[in-house]
């Protein structure tokens, strides 16, 4: 790998965290993660077909994509737990967490666009949500597929990623026409419930029962509970979430 897919590298990691570090938010975060991807890598065109034939490459993101950045924003404890005092309301902690990180997800994005264009290099990037059809609940661009084939973490039951600062936080992308360094990416389980059964608190925690032990996952309960959030908090924005299925042993961490 070149001298510059390095200094790019280093570049785009000491952005994120800079801008997450600084980040002028009542929410507070942990150190965000930071992994990058091949935009040619095979996954990725699995995708249309896996989730949604409208799914987008990164090619269809940004004519002449190379490689793909994927980052993790993971909350502070605080916000964590102040979610799951109640089983079923959700935390303002956390509707605020929720406005607040994909409003910084969309100034790391512009932010990274403009100084990788400094560079000479062209960037495009996909909010981090409202980018999906309200009739197949399926995304555009997923950030959390994008961060699987990057190595960020491995799904759960729950169907969120599971990476090695947990799965409570938000999750943002970008697409470059230029090479950075990636690394191996070897399948690692990260759910208890897949790797042996032991762990099934995202079910039980589910105030619609829209997850099951299956795997299976009712899209339409858990827009409408979303839904219900968002009037809840409408004064704060647009807050369509939930977030109890992520309160539990893999909040902070991996289990495994």
């Amino acid at each position: 790998m070149s001298k510059n897919a390095l200094r790019l590298a280093r570049l785009i990691v000491d952005t994120v965290r800079s801008e997450v570090a600084g980040a002028d938010t009542v929410t507070a975060y942990r150190k965000p993660l930071v992994r990058f991807a091949d935009a040619g890598d095979s996954r990725f065109s699995e995708l249309p077909r896996l989730l949604d034939p409208d799914h987008m490459l990164p090619q269809s993101l940004l004519v002449g994509a190379q490689s793909v950045v994927s980052y993790f924003i993971p909350f502070e404890v605080g916000v964590v737990k102040a979610n799951g005092r109640d089983q079923r309301a959700v935390a303002v902690e956390w509707a605020l967490a929720y406005v607040e990180t994909n409003e910084l997800i969309g100034r790391i994005s512009d932010h990274l666009i403009e100084m990788l264009a400094a560079q000479g290099v062209r960037a495009a990037a996909e909010p981090a949500t409202g980018n999906f059809s309200s009739e197949s609940l399926t995304s555009r661009w997923s950030h959390k597929s994008v961060a699987a084939i990057a190595g960020l973490g491995s799904f759960g039951l729950h169907h969120m990623i599971i990476t090695d600062a947990g799965c409570a936080g938000r999750l943002g992308s970008l697409v470059l026409d230029a090479p950075l360094p990636v690394a191996p990416v070897h399948h690692r389980e990260r759910c208890l419930w897949f790797y042996d059964g032991s762990c099934r608190a995202c079910v039980e925690r589910c105030p619609t029962d829209a997850l099951s032990e299956d795997g299976a996952i009712d899209k339409e309960r858990c827009w409408e509970r979303c839904l219900e959030v968002a009037e809840a908090y409408k004064h704060l924005g647009t807050v369509e979430v939930c977030g109890k299925c992520v309160v539990g042993p893999c909040s902070f961490e991996s289990p495994l």
